[in-house]
This record gives structure tokens, sequence and C-alpha cells, in this order.
């Protein structure tokens, strides 16, 4: 038997057997808001439906994702505030030509953007090598040029990857990828070109889309799932620095039904005041100091 084909990223290591260290200020547990900010296409590609597809101009599953832009994303902006919670903000640039005024709110919080592609209408996978170098450029130069600010991670639309798309992420500048949700602490990624790249824990299951809509799970169980693992992971953290990020998507969490249990569940998170609630770059800078 021959061993199976590899990705080559990284080398198996156990979690219980790497070095120890602690996060800013001793801390343990860092915590982060993936705060999902999408725009789709009217009347062709991808989006998460509420219910059945229908043909195109599939109107109801268009205009309930747009609830997340034109309402919901607002909403949960007031609640991180209330909160004083950063967030890392993971946008479409298709967003600065139908709502800017959204992305320059989260500006103005102070909260990291990182890039999700163009549009979640297509898959990145779908790419020519040329054509996907050039959507990672063109992402992060928009958002530089339009907010004035400095682009460090990105994650894919639908985390749709080909097989060089962290050797891409390396030539191009990013730092970080969102994509692989392999371990609970940063992982130094190989690549083509030696350029370092790392993994920040993104998660799938502790994640609105996987749980709310194709799980079917209620906002009160998904609120109980979030305090549920943080419980769990500050408790484990005692053993070794853990990262544990909460992947949210307004057009979701910010109904308001669901919008009422998201902040129990992180009212519990902020209360317990022994974690460092932070977003994917600064953890990023701490492992990598840029």
């Amino acid at each position: 038997m021959q061993p199976l084909k590899s990705h080559g990223r990284y080398g198996y290591s156990a979690i219980t057997r790497r070095p120890d260290y602690r996060w800013p200020g001793g801390k343990r547990l860092a915590v982060y808001l993936g705060f999902n900010l999408e725009h789709f296409e009217f009347g062709s590609g991808l989006g998460a439906t509420l219910g059945p597809k229908s043909p195109e101009p599939d109107v109801l599953n268009y205009s309930w994702r747009d609830y997340g832009n034109r309402v919901g994303a607002w909403r949960c902006l007031d609640l991180f505030d209330s909160l004083k919670l950063p967030a890392g903000v993971i946008l479409n640039t298709a967003l600065y030509d139908y709502c800017p005024e959204l992305i320059e709110a989260c500006v103005k919080r102070g909260d990291e953007l990182i890039g999700h592609g163009h549009t979640n209408s297509e898959r990145q996978r779908e790419l020519s090598e040329a054509n996907e170098r050039s959507l990672l450029l063109s992402c992060k130069e928009r958002i530089q040029r339009e907010s004035k600010t400095q682009v460090a991670g990105w994650l894919s639309p639908w985390i749709s990857e080909s097989r060089l798309t962290p050797d891409l992420l390396a030539e191009t500048g990013y730092r970080y990828t969102l994509n692989w949700c392999h371990d609970d602490q940063p992982v130094k990624f190989t690549t083509r070109s030696g350029k370092p790249l790392w993994s920040i824990p993104y998660p799938q299951e502790l994640n609105d889309i996987p749980m709310i809509v194709a799980r079917q799970m209620d906002a009160s169980d998904f609120a109980d799932m979030i305090v549920d693992n943080f419980d769990e992971m500050l408790r484990q953290s005692a053993e070794q620095p853990l990262v544990m990020g909460i992947a949210l998507h307004p057009y979701l969490v910010g109904q308001p039904y669901r919008l009422r249990h998201l902040r129990r569940a992180l009212k519990h998170l902020k209360a317990k005041g022994k974690i460092w609630f932070t977003t994917p770059g600064k953890i990023c800078d701490f492992v990598s100091p840029p």
C-alpha cells in the first residue's frame, strides 16, 4: 500500500505536544468574531437559500440575503458596539459598489478588513491561476484604496480553493488564510516561494450557515452552542493557548429573534474577562510579527 497523497502544506502535530505560550495579557484563549459581509449577483450565481431555490430571478432567496446588508449588519454592529467587541470583517469588494457606507462604519469602529473575493456568487476554485492571482490582487488593492487600510487575511468565497491558493496568497502579499478548519492554534503553511503564510483557525462548526441553514438549528441552540464551545475551550486552554472563532452572517444572526440569542451568548463570553477578544490579524501578528 502506498502512502496517501498529501497537500504538503503542514505536517502532523498533536495539540498536546506543542510549545507553550500565552496570548497578550497572559490570556490563554483568543476569541474573535468572523463577521461576513457578502453581496450577490441578482438573477444568477451561487447563494445560501432560505427555501427551495427557484428559477432565476430567485427573489425570495436574494432578498433574504440582502436583508443582511440593509438591516441585519447594522443591528449586529450596534450589538458589537454595546459590548465593545472588535470584529474581523470578511467582505466582498462588490459591497464598495453597493453599500460603501456599511464598510465605512466598520472602518470607523476600528474593525479589521479581510478579503473575501469580489462576490459570493462565484467559486474561486473555478478560476485559472492567472485569474485567481488577479482576484487576490484586485480585492487587496481595492480594500486598501477605498478604506485606506492594509489587508493581511483572506477567506475564499465558499471556502473554495485551488491547489495553488496558499501559494498565490503568499505571493500576492497576504499573511494568513482562514480557509482551513483543521486546528485550534495558528499553523504555518509551506508555500512554493518560501514566503510565510499562516492558517488562523476559522470555524465550520461554530458557524451560523452550516448550523442554521444546513442542520436547521434554531437561534437558541446556536447561542447555547457558542456558550458551550467557549466554556469547554476556556477549560482546555489551561493546557495550551487556543483560538476560538465565531463565524457570523448578518442575514442569519441579524434577524431580530436570533440577535437576542446572539446577544445572550456574547454577554456570557464578555463577562468571563479571562480571554483575549481580538481579530484574526492580531493573532497572526502575535505569532509572526510583521
